[in-house]
């Protein structure tokens, strides 16, 4: 049996993408890290029968898919608002209530998954964007694997059939049929567009001052025409400028109510909220991530759960 410093010294420095990876497959970030836990143990138990045919890396992944799917076959995928039903473009619709029974898809915090390091950045944004992940949703759950580890990781299908034990023949008719159902799901690329790192941060510093003062005016020019709007666990969301500015001015902005801090996810810009309480404390209320095309906000996806916020590093809450 290894020591732990052997084991470590070998397998820790692929935790962050084992965690991506595993995020792409299950669509949770609690599920990713409970399971690349469970691969490290793994890991660790049969670490003396490696016999090292393959790389380290290669070795965990094929721990890491399999723990996976395995659990998998009990769960059912995670949708967004709009992989639900239809949008609407009326701010005075009555709002679903919470739907708490849904497995919600949810957001990944970018500094677990190393997305510091420059040489990686690019990848892990494409890998992991919100649009992404929530067309894999659509796929069944080998297919899922199939395709992120020939298209995301890029291992070659002799690779993928021992990771999955199976042949390269079964991945190649995977691989296709899983490319064609999401071409099926819609665009998925919409990071190809994004604006440069100054247009972002001024547009970004724009929307956290609008929403702190509470100014639905000054929203008006940051959002695309078509803009979107989602908030899991509420299955009600809204399409277009005037419905998601109605909504946001009538039942979400109020003057002193937020505080932002601002963070990344996805591989995109993202925010958590925290909503002022009754004490005068702000309360941890979720995390919402921006899609940007050009340079104006056409998504807006925010998570209405305090319990997404700890995976960011942050605070439940924030003195008065």
């Amino acid at each position: 049996m290894p020591t732990n410093a052997e084991f470590a010294a070998l397998a820790e420095p692929f935790r962050p993408e084992l965690l991506a990876h595993c995020y792409r497959l299950m669509g949770s970030i609690h599920d990713a890290e409970d399971l690349v836990q469970e691969t490290y143990l793994r890991a660790w138990r049969a670490f003396d029968r490696f016999e090292g045919r393959s790389s380290v890396r290669r070795w965990l992944y094929k721990i890491a898919t399999m723990t996976c799917l395995t659990a998998l076959e009990t769960r059912s995928r995670r949708p967004l608002p709009s992989g639900l039903g239809a949008p609407s473009d009326d701010h005075r619709v009555a709002v679903a209530l919470s739907e708490p029974s849904v497995a919600w898809l949810q957001p990944v915090p970018d500094r677990l998954l190393g997305a510091d390091d420059p040489a990686t950045v690019v990848a892990a944004r494409n890998g992991v964007r919100l649009a992404f992940i929530a067309a894999l949703q659509f796929l069944p759950a080998r297919q899922r694997a199939v395709l992120t580890l020939r298209d995301v990781l890029a291992f070659r299908a002799a690779e993928v059939a021992e990771i999955l034990d199976t042949t390269t023949t079964a991945v190649d008719s995977a691989l296709r049929r899983a490319r064609a159902r999401l071409a099926e799901a819609g665009p998925v690329a919409d990071d190809l567009t994004e604006p440069d790192e100054e247009t972002q941060r001024t547009l970004l510093d724009a929307y956290v001052d609008a929403f702190t003062r509470a100014d639905p005016g000054a929203l008006v020019n940051l959002l695309r025409a078509d803009v979107e709007l989602e908030m899991p666990p509420i299955p009600t969301w809204f399409t277009g400028r005037d419905a998601v500015v109605g909504f946001l001015a009538g039942r979400v902005l109020r003057r002193d109510r937020w505080r932002i801090v601002t963070t990344r996810a996805n591989g995109q810009p993202a925010f958590v909220g925290y909503k002022r309480a009754g004490d005068g404390r702000y309360e941890a209320h979720g995390v919402e991530v921006l899609t940007l095309i050009g340079d104006r906000i056409s998504r807006i996806t925010a998570f209405h759960d305090p319990s997404l916020v700890p995976a960011f590093g942050l605070a439940p809450a924030l003195a008065a």
